[in-house]
């Protein structure tokens, strides 16, 4: 999932594309060369009667599998050259039937290996083109955390637990409206794409309905009635329900309001270290007629600097291979300790490095998001950029490293040295 930061739309890094182990990857482009440099030395070798020719009517297909079909159609020549040079090195073997079956067969299997090359480039070319297509509509659904909005600072990541998605059963956004900043994160029950649907239906009616109720309240219970609406599921699956926190931050970023709809707490990191913010928990969204009681609002005041941590379940629940649940409040509370007031990036990095490495050799993986918010610091505060004590430079350099693989590994050449970006596609 992907993990976002400020920066533009385009930019997600850390996104998971399955490829082979660079050290598969390596091997299987090396071997059909290795299978010829065998046969050459073992023929020369060995000095045997028979040559070992028939060895090189094996890297055409092997050949088939990493490269483009005029690389192998040039590597069969190649292996047919070659089996000449073997055969004309004993007297009276060049024009021999045996050898000349072995030269027509390599030249069929050449041909083969061509048109199976021809075929898996146009299949990888098509199936490229086609996720580059669904990123492009999964990332319109779940945007990028923006690096700044209104007064706060944000960063944070996002993981599909489901190979190959971008978006899952958890979902969050951040928007500024006339209220100030309001910012929603939750969890869908249930996976797949049942659970993307109602993330596309909390989500959307997040994103309108944030900017016209004054409440938070009604806010929270607009949403469950989208759910009702809009959801796919929620005309026969009567349990359907959606964990969440909804946030609002006012102009002045002086405190926080938070509507708790039976999600993980956030932790709060400022001058005290890391604690829990108290909220009144309620109902998930697509229960709340269950009870007649109305959602509670709490509000805490915020300093300069304070950092703001919401997750999901995904990131709660990690376990080590003890069956261990991750301590979200304890490792903040020993990573910033001091009274440290780091970067909301800093904080987003950390969680994600240090839940992989509390998971590590653990069975199962949950989609999981985090969201790290800062209030700016005024300017009295503020560092040499004036935007809030400048920026861990460890980090930055950490996340362009990131950003960099994570975009050669989306766009990687396809077979053959195609570039298939959809822009550059003919």
């Amino acid at each position: 999932m992907p993990q976002t930061r400020g920066g533009g739309a385009a930019r997600t890094p850390g996104i998971r594309h399955w490829r082979p182990p660079p050290a598969v990857r390596t091997w299987s482009w090396w071997l059909p060369l290795l299978v010829v440099v065998l046969a050459v030395l073992l023929d020369l070798s060995l000095h045997s009667r028979e040559p070992l020719s028939f060895l090189l009517i094996a890297v055409p297909p092997l050949a088939a599998a990493t490269r483009g079909p005029r690389r192998v159609a040039v590597l069969t020549a190649g292996c047919i050259l070659l089996e000449l040079g073997m055969a004309s090195r004993r007297p009276g073997h060049l024009g021999e039937q045996h050898h000349l079956a072995l030269y027509c067969a390599t030249a069929l299997i050449g041909v083969a290996a061509v048109l199976l090359a021809r075929q898996r480039v146009r299949v990888q070319t098509r199936l490229i083109r086609a996720r580059s297509v669904a990123e492009a509509v999964q990332l319109t659904l779940l945007r990028p955390v923006p690096e700044r909005v209104g007064p706060l600072r944000a960063a944070g990541f996002y993981e599909a637990g489901e190979r190959g998605a971008l978006v899952g059963g958890d979902l969050y956004d951040l928007c500024e409206t006339p209220f100030g900043v309001r910012v929603i994160i939750g969890d869908v029950r249930g996976k797949g794409l049942d659970a993307v649907q109602t993330v596309s239906a909390v989500l959307g009616s997040f994103r309108v309905s944030a900017h016209e109720w004054a409440d938070l309240g009604s806010l929270a219970q607009r949403l469950e009635l989208s759910i009702a609406r809009n959801s796919p599921r929620a005309a026969c699956d009567a349990e359907l329900f959606v964990t969440a926190l909804l946030l609002e931050f006012p102009a002045d970023a002086g405190e926080v309001r938070i509507v708790d709809r039976g999600h993980p707490p956030p932790v709060l990191v400022g001058k005290d270290g890391a604690q829990w913010l108290r909220t009144s928990p309620h109902l998930p969204l697509g229960l709340g007629a269950l009870t007649s009681a109305a959602c509670e609002i709490t509000t805490h005041p915020l300093a300069p600097g304070d950092v703001i941590v919401l997750y999901t379940d995904g990131v709660s629940e990690a376990r080590n291979t003890a069956g261990v649940f991750y301590p979200v409040l304890e490792q903040l509370a020993a990573r910033f300790a001091g009274g440290q007031r780091p970067e909301p990036g800093l904080v987003a990095a950390f969680v994600r490095s240090d839940a992989d490495c509390w998971s590590a050799g653990a069975e199962g993986e949950d989609d999981r998001a985090l969201l790290a918010l800062a209030v700016r610091p005024g300017p009295e505060g503020a560092g040499p950029g004036g935007d809030g004590g400048g920026r861990d430079e460890r980090w930055e350099d950490d996340w362009e490293d990131e950003w960099d693989e994570g975009w050669a590994e989306r766009w990687a050449d396809g077979p053959d040295g195609t570039d298939v970006r959809p822009d550059r596609a003919g």
